[in-house]
């Protein structure tokens, strides 16, 4: 079932903290998914050692270029602390490079593997309205720059938007990844869904009153 995007942010709940939401600062529009995590209530910082990740509710990995953010990942020793919590459970959204350094061949978090510049260059760049799984009946518009798209992937990945039969929004488990950049509109639609998942990680993990 998907997450209820209206329930955002614990920070809307009466005595709730607000929920910390990481954003891997190694490259790319860091600021503008900061800011629109911000926008939601989230508690959200720019990430760049590996010290970061222990008190975070959830990670964002923007997009960029995936070769250099690998690199960078790897020098600051940021790969093995972002992996060990992915696969431990936290909820991570990965956009555009984002959703390619978290496939098989990357940090293997994902059960997909991304084909690289699958629409084309800089130049082939360009927008499109998606209808996503989760996010209700209005079409959410995407801004595609050098996006990959997902050309493999396992029986648990569930794809939640197309462009030409080619999935470019899926979800794995705790971990959601587009091919496009969700922070290049004012549509923070996308956010909200990641971040009712991470209100639902959060709510789970969460132990009980005594």
């Amino acid at each position: 079932m998907a997450p209820d995007p209206n329930a955002a942010s614990s920070a809307s709940r009466p005595g709730a903290a607000a929920l910390r939401v990481g954003v891997l600062a190694v490259q790319g529009d860091f600021e503008a998914h900061r800011l629109m995590l911000s926008s939601l209530g989230a508690e959200a910082s720019e990430v760049r050692a590996p010290e970061q990740f222990d008190d975070l509710d959830g990670l964002v990995i923007p997009g960029g270029e995936s070769t250099t953010i690998s690199k960078g990942m790897a020098r600051d020793g940021l790969d093995d602390a972002i992996r060990r919590r992915g696969v431990s459970g936290l909820p991570i959204l990965g956009s555009c490079a984002g959703m390619i350094v978290c496939d098989r061949n990357h940090l293997g978090i994902g059960d997909y593997r991304c084909r690289r510049n699958a629409f084309g260059r800089q130049r082939h760049s360009f927008e499109q309205d998606l209808r996503i799984e989760g996010l209700g009946t209005e079409p959410l518009r995407a801004v595609f720059i050098r996006a990959p798209w997902v050309e493999e992937r396992g029986s648990g990945v569930e794809v939640l938007a197309e462009v030409d039969g080619h999935p470019v929004a899926i979800r794995d488990g705790n971990l959601l990844a587009v091919a496009f950049h969700a922070e290049l509109t004012d549509d923070s639609r996308l956010h909200a869904y990641f971040m009712a998942m991470v209100t639902a990680a959060s709510t789970t993990e969460a132990p009980a009153d005594a």
